[in-house]
């Protein structure tokens, strides 16, 4: 093959049914971590965006309940201590997200209004649960995984409780208790001791609790407050937000007694002159005003 031939254009060479469009592409990304790692600073190959997040669904005798802490990172920093992970999609639906926040939030944002439109084009009718995690898993599958939004969705409706496991490539699972997030495996590890089938609401809810506080205590990306939701078969949900807040730091910040000499009182600093001149001569005629093209 010469130099300035292509691989279509020597078929001989080519298996059928395959296409080496990217192979240059590919070739030349291998290279640029090749000189990543070599120290080289004149090239950049896109990293995995790392996130942190305990979030869990657990379906019981009469409903669903959801859970997730509170902790939103940039990195290793906390970026938001008291971050609301459990997105509304319908009065008897609801969604925990975890991975980016712009993108679990404006993924649910979105998949809230198509539900809404739904009911109002079928007469008012319920949404189903699966209808939410089809239009979910759609949207995630069309992007392949770049909207970076691990959900657990759970809600009630004709059919009964749900809980579906939502992957930010698009794959789904229906389960009767799921986690996800980088805190998963301490809260997996307390639902695999403690879950039974048709447990009563207070135990679901206390061993969502107890699931949600092992991934924050376990998971450095995890962390502050307990978040519940409990959805029931009769239509009607509660969200207990901030119900349990085991890093709350206002007691120890009550215990510390700070000297009253690092308080700094009024006339401390010497205002050594003050003036003010008031701008006169303009008025409302003197702006101008340009109209807006339509």
């Amino acid at each position: 093959m010469s130099e300035f031939q292509t691989p279509h254009q020597n078929m001989t060479e080519t298996p059928s049914g395959f296409s080496f469009d990217n192979i240059h592409r590919n070739t030349m990304m291998g290279q640029i971590a090749a000189d990543d790692k070599e120290g080289s600073s004149s090239s950049y190959l896109p990293q995995a965006t790392k996130t942190g997040t305990t979030i869990v669904g657990i379906v019981y005798k009469n409903g669903v309940v959801l859970g997730a802490d509170t902790r939103a990172t940039g990195g290793t920093e906390v970026v938001d201590k008291n971050c609301e992970k459990i997105h509304y999609l319908a009065p008897n639906i609801y969604c925990c997200g975890a991975g980016t926040a712009a993108d679990t939030e404006k993924t649910t944002e979105l998949i809230a209004s198509q539900l809404e439109l739904l009911r109002l084009n079928t007469g008012g009718c319920q949404s189903r649960v699966v209808t939410a995690c089809t239009a979910l898993k759609r949207m995630l599958y069309r992007y392949q995984g770049n909207v970076s939004a691990a959900l657990v969705l759970g809600g009630c409706d004709v059919n009964g409780p749900h809980v579906f496991q939502i992957y930010p490539h698009g794959s789904t699972a229906k389960l009767s208790y799921t986690t996800m997030g980088s805190g998963s495996l301490a809260a997996m590890s307390v639902f695999e001791t403690g879950y039974v089938d048709n447990m009563e609401e207070e135990e679901a809810v206390e061993l969502v609790k107890r699931s949600i506080l092992a991934g924050i205590f376990n998971d450095l990306g995890s962390g502050s407050n307990v978040d519940t939701l409990v959805i029931r078969t009769d239509g009607t949900s509660k969200m207990d937000r901030n119900c349990l807040k085991p890093n709350e730091s206002k007691p120890l910040r009550d215990a510390i007694n700070r000297s009253d000499k690092l308080n700094i009182r009024s006339g401390t600093t010497t205002v050594l002159n003050s003036s003010f001149k008031p701008h006169g001569g303009i008025s409302l005629a003197d702006v101008t005003v340009t109209e807006m093209e339509t």
